[in-house]
């Protein structure tokens, strides 16, 4: 499969295992999983057929590693994401002392203010490294990254979870938290 070919697969695989699996006729289990038979038949129902290996390859080689295979390889999830009402069954975990969010600088101001909100997702998405970040802020232009002091947030009692990609996903981020603005 060409990269133009599975960048379009994932996009498509990431719309509707976050944002939209009611569009495709799914309903996302316990852990966000769904059965991989019912998500390619879905697919193929709405003129995107996606085989096993396609599947397979777009699981394997996405560079931000959006989406998982259970251990018995017949449900996939994606990590996280979601704006869509699920339970990832996250279990709380200890961060590193620093974390890093990559954002657009105009949204600087704002987060000055108020520090990181979640939005319309379930959790503030924490890179942990800056490379990451920066990353994943370039989506938006040229990209601000933000130092997040995660230990000292932890021992106040803010919880953590990290994703199956190493994504550390937290509910906010207040601004006193936060270095590089």
């Amino acid at each position: 499969m060409d990269s133009k070919q599975m960048t379009r697969l994932s996009k498509f695989l990431s719309l509707h295992l976050r944002h939209r699996p009611d569009a495709l006729g799914l309903t996302l289990q316990a852990g966000g999983w769904v059965k991989v038979a019912d998500l390619l038949a879905a697919c193929a129902e709405h003129s995107t057929p996606i085989s096993l290996p396609q599947l397979t390859e777009i699981v394997k080689g996405n560079d931000k590693q959006r989406f998982a295979f259970d251990a018995t390889g017949t449900r996939i999830r994606a990590q996280q994401g979601h704006s869509v009402e699920v339970d990832l069954q996250l279990t709380p975990a200890g961060p590193p002392a620093v974390l890093y969010h990559g954002t657009a600088p105009a949204a600087l101001p704002a987060i000055r203010r108020e520090g990181l909100h979640k939005m319309k997702r379930h959790h503030v998405h924490l890179s942990p490294d800056e490379e990451t970040a920066r990353r994943v802020g370039a989506r938006r232009g040229q990209p601000h990254i933000l130092t997040v002091h995660a230990a000292a947030m932890h021992a106040a009692g803010i919880v953590f979870y990290e994703s199956g990609n190493g994504v550390w996903l937290v509910d906010a981020v207040p601004p006193q938290y936060l270095g590089g603005l």
